[in-house]
C-alpha cells in the first residue's frame, strides 16, 4: 500500500477548510483511505537518525496517508484533493482531453528498431504553460517517484523521464546503442561520462544502484536524443543534466519507456496526472520508426480514452447489501469520479471510466466504489442466510497432532523454504533432475530458488549443516508440503504432505529412526503386520547406503523410505558424521 506524505496546512488550504485530526481521519476512512501517521520531518529524522541530526529540521505537520495500491490517481497532493473534493460534491470530476499546440506541429518521439533488444515501447507527452511553485515542484517529483515504485515496479517495467522542453528541440529519437558509444553529463554531475562509466559510478549511489541491474547486462543501452544530438536520458537510470526541470520551467516534455506494452499504455493514459501538479495544458503525441503505425499499433496520436460500462442497480444492491434506487447509486458512483447515469432501460446504469482509473476492469470494481461512497459503516448488519460451523481441515489437524507427539519424542521441528535449487533435490541426493517430477521456476531470482522441492530431506540436511556446532545428537523433523508434477491436475502439479526426520550423530542411529517410525505408526493406529498393517522391505535408493535402506508399506502401498544416508550425500551437504533419515507421505492415513 503506497503512503503519500502531505503537509497538513497545504492540504487544508487546497481543500478550502480545516479539520481536526479526528475529523480528517474519519474523512479518509469514508473515502477508502487511512490516515496512517501524523508526524513531522523533524520527528521522522529524530526517530531514524537521532535528535542531533534532527536539529534544524522542519516542524511542519505531515499527514502520512495510506492509499490503495489500485488508486494511482491519488498518489500526489493534487490528486488526493481532487478526489476528496469530488467525493464531497464540492467539485465536478475533471474532463481529460488531448490538446494540440496553438502553433506548430506536435512534438514527435521517433522509436528506432534498435530498442527492441532492450526496452521496445515508448510514449511521450508535452505539458505546456505550467507554473511551478516549490510545493508544486516537490509534488511533481514525488508523484513521479511514487509511480516508479508502484505500478512501474521500480522502473523495471516503465521508466518516466521529465525534461524542460525549452532547453531541447524536437523531433526526439529513442534508440539503443552500445554503452561505450553513449556519452553525456548526467543529472547533477559536473562532467560527461560514458554509459559504462556511469554504471560504475552509480554502483555506490544509495538511490540509483537499485536500478542498474535492469540494463547492465544488455548489449545496448536505451537513450533518448533531441534533434541536436543532446541526450535527454538513459532510461531507466538517469536523465541528462542539460534538460533538467527547475522552478522556472514553463513547458515539460514527458517520456515513458517500457518493457511491457500494457503498462506503458496505462502510463500513457495517466500522464495527465502531472497536469494537476503544475496546472498546465497537456498535448499528447507518439510516433514510431515505421511509417503509419507505432509499436502499440496506433497512428501516432493517442487520445485520453474514456470507456463506458453498464451494470444494474440490482447487482450493486445485492453485492453490497443495500437497497438504493438506480438514481442514488448513479450519484454514489459519480462521487467516486465515475460519471454515471440511469439509462432508463430497467435498472441499468451507464458508467463512464476516466483514463485515470485503470484499476476499474470489471463490474465488481464499480460495485466496490459504490460501497465506498455509500459508507461501509452505513451498511445494515444482517444475519447470514446460511449458517455453518467451521472445522479444521483434516490434513492440517493430523499434521498438528503429529507435530506435538514427535516433539514429545525428543525431535526438534524445522521449517524450511518450499523452493530450493535443482542441485539440492537431484545431484546432492545422487539422482537425476529429470527423475524428480520437479516443478521449475521459469525466471528464478537466485540459484537457491530454482524449483519447488520434491522432498523435505535436503532442507533438514542444510539445517543440520548450519547448526553443526550444536551438541550431538541432532534430531530434527519437518511436516510440510512438497510439490510434484501431475498431469491429471488442472495446474499440472499437486501438493503432497510429507513427514521427514533425520538423526545426526557419531553413529548412524538407524534404530532411533526405526523406533520413530514405530512410534508414528502407533500414533496413527496402524499395526505392524503385512496386509492390513505396515511393514518395511529392503530397497535400493541412491540416496541411502547400499543394504541400509528400506521401503515402508502400509496396507500394501508404498508410502516412504528410511535408512542410513550414503556417505557421498552426507559429504555433498558438508556434513562429517553418519546420518539416518525417514521420509513418508502422511496423506494415506487420513
Amino acid at each position: 500500500m503506497p503512503t503519500v506524505g502531505v503537509k497538513r496546512d497545504l492540504l487544508f488550504k487546497a481543500l478550502g477548510r480545516t479539520y481536526t485530526d479526528e475529523e480528517f481521519d474519519e474523512l479518509c476512512f469514508e473515502f477508502g483511505l487511512e490516515l496512517d501517521e501524523i508526524t513531522s520531518e523533524k520527528e521522522i529524522i529524530s526517530r531514524e537518525q537521532g535528535d542531533t541530526k534532527a536539529s534544524g529540521a522542519s516542524d511542519i505537520i505531515l499527514y502520512k496517508i495510506d492509499v490503495p495500491a489500485n488508486r494511482y490517481d491519488l498518489l500526489c497532493l493534487e490528486g488526493l484533493v481532487r478526489g476528496l473534493q469530488v467525493f464531497k460534491n464540492r467539485l465536478e470530476a475533471p474532463r481529460y482531453r488531448r490538446v494540440s499546440p496553438v502553433s506548430g506541429e506536435p512534438q514527435k518521439l521517433i522509436i528506432t528498431k534498435e530498442t527492441a533488444a532492450v526496452r521496445p515501447f515508448a510514449v511521450a507527452a508535452v505539458l505546456r504553460n505550467i507554473t511551478f511553485t516549490q510545493e508544486r515542484y516537490d509534488s511533481f517529483i514525488e508523484l513521479q517517484e511514487k509511480l516508479h515504485q508502484n505500478i512501474c515496479r521500480k522502473r523495471s517495467l516503465v521508466a518516466i523521464g521529465t525534461h524542460d522542453l525549452d532547453t531541447i528541440s524536437g523531433p526526439f529519437t529513442y534508440t539503443a546503442k552500445p554503452p561505450g558509444d553513449i556519452c553525456f553529463k548526467p543529472l547533477n554531475q559536473t562532467k560527461e561520462y560514458t554509459a559504462t562509466q556511469l554504471m560504475s559510478l552509480y554502483k555506490t549511489d544509495s538511490h540509483l544502484r537499485h536500478y542498474l541491474h535492469i540494463i547492465e547486462d544488455k548489449p545496448v543501452y536505451p537513450v533518448i536524443y533531441d534533434s541536436n544530438g543532446v541526450v535527454l536520458s538513459m532510461p531507466p537510470i538517469i536523465n541528462g543534466d542539460h534538460s533538467k526541470i527547475t522552478l522556472k520551467t514553463k513547458n515539460v516534455f514527458i517520456e515513458c519507456t517500457a518493457t511491457d506494452v500494457t503498462k506503458v499504455q496505462l502510463r500513457a493514459q495517466q500522464i495527465n496526472q502531472f497536469y494537476h501538479c503544475c496546472h498546465g495544458n497537456l498535448t499528447f503525441k507518439l510516433t514510431s520508426f515505421s511509417p503509419g503505425k507505432d509499436r502499440l499499433g496506433h497512428d501516432g496520436n493517442h487520445e485520453l480514452a474514456y470507456r463506458k460500462e453498464k451494470l444494474s442497480s440490482e447487482f450493486v444492491n445485492r453485492k453490497v447489501g443495500i437497497n438504493e434506487s438506480t438514481e442514488k447509486i448513479a450519484q454514489l458512483l459519480t462521487r467516486m469520479c465515475l460519471l454515471s447515469q440511469a439509462t432508463g432501460v430497467g435498472d441499468e446504469i451507464e458508467v463512464e471510466i476516466p483514463p485515470t482509473r485503470s484499476d476499474v476492469i470489471h463490474a465488481c470494481d464499480i460495485m466496490e466504489d459504490a460501497a465506498i461512497a455509500y459508507g461501509f459503516n452505513n451498511i445494515t448488519r444482517t444475519t447470514p442466510r446460511t449458517y455453518t460451523i467451521a472445522n479444521q481441515f483434516p490434513l492440517n489437524k493430523l499434521t498438528e497432532l503429529l507435530r506435538q507427539d514427535l516433539a514429545a519424542a525428543g525431535f526438534t521441528e524445522a521449517l524450511n523454504f518450499a523452493l530450493c535449487s535443482q542441485e539440492d533435490i537431484a545431484d546432492k541426493l545422487g539422482k537425476k533432475i529429470s527423475e524428480t517430477k520437479a516443478a521449475h521456476i521459469s525466471n528464478p531470482k537466485t540459484a537457491e530458488f530454482q524449483v519447488a522441492r520434491t522432498t523435505l530431506l535436503p532442507g533438514l540436511l542444510k539445517t543440520i549443516a548450519a547448526n553443526r556446532k550444536m551438541p550431538l545428537p541432532l534430531k530434527l523433523f519437518e511436516i510440510s508440503d512438497v510439490v510434484l508434477k501431475d498431469d491429471t491436475k488442472d495446474v499440472g502439479a499437486r501438493n503432497s504432505r510429507r513427514f521427514c526426520a533425520v538423526y545426526y550423530n557419531k553413529s548412524p542411529g538407524f534404530e532411533v529412526i526405526h523406533g520413530l517410525l514405530d512410534r508414528t505408526m502407533q500414533l496413527l493406529e496402524v499395526k505392524s503386520a503385512c496386509g492390513e498393517g505396515y511393514h518395511i522391505q529392503a530397497a535400493d535408493d541412491s540416496t541411502f547406503f547400499p543394504g541400509r535402506c528400506a521401503e515402508i508399506f502400509v496396507r500394501g502401498k508404498s508410502v516412504g523410505r528410511l535408512g542410513v544416508l550414503h556417505p557421498d550425500v552426507i559429504n555433498r551437504f558438508e556434513l562429517t558424521m553418519p546420518c539416518s533419515a525417514l521420509e513418508m507421505d502422511i496423506e494415506p492415513f487420513l
